[in-house]
């Protein structure tokens, strides 16, 4: 039993999502980051960075916090989604760090600027348009010679693909990116994807191009 402390956003779905794929069971306390819950002193005994997601694993009683190490624990416990030889095992760890050093901060910003600021700086708002094109003209680039990011579909993909979910507030047209289409459209079509998109709670429904 895994307890999953989360919300709402492409971070906290990273996990709902690995956990609905592995099939663990788990059990869901939200923590509304709107009303400043993740300052509250218990979760930050498990979360010291105050953010989500964390995990508290009852088998073991380890807790983590930061989901790409969030990931990489439950696809090692689950011996799923992440390839243990060679090569493979390595794509999937450099597409997971792309997807925590660019498109998770970077497209952040976006949605500071662009979704929630806007008007508050010409500069900013067309530095992080600027480089979410760019991120996504990477990943355009890999998605049109492999089907997955790594590959196989595998951690990588359910780490970006929540942020790509966020494509309407930063202004970006799927349309305009077919490779990424493909790829999107196939990982909001799977079962596990669609019941952890609604963890802790349920939205109007999985954004379509």
């Amino acid at each position: 039993m895994i307890d999953l402390y989360t919300w709402s956003t492409p971070n906290g779905r990273k996990v709902s999502i690995m956990l609905e794929e592995i099939g663990f069971d788990y059990e869901v306390h939200p923590i509304d980051i709107n009303n400043d819950e993740q300052f509250d002193p218990d979760f930050l005994e498990i979360s010291p960075n105050n953010r989500i997601p964390a995990i508290v694993d009852r088998d073991s009683g380890m807790s983590l916090f930061e989901s790409g190490a969030i990931l990489l624990y439950l696809a090692e416990k689950s011996g799923r989604f992440w390839p243990q030889e060679g090569e493979a095992k390595w794509r999937v760890v450099e597409w997971l760090m792309w997807q925590v050093g660019g498109p998770g901060p970077m497209l952040g910003q976006v949605h500071h600027f662009v979704k929630f600021n806007p008007g508050k700086s010409a500069y900013a708002e067309a530095r992080y348009l600027d480089e979410a094109n760019r991120l996504y003209d990477v990943l355009e680039d890999r998605l049109e010679v492999v089907e997955y990011v790594a590959g196989d579909y595998s951690i990588a993909d359910m780490a970006i693909w929540p942020w790509i979910a966020r494509f309407e507030w930063q202004r970006m047209d799927l349309n305009d990116y077919p490779s990424i289409k493909r790829w999107y459209e196939a990982i909001a079509a799977r079962p596990a994807v669609q019941k952890g998109y609604h963890v802790p709670k349920a939205e109007d429904g999985i954004p379509m191009p």
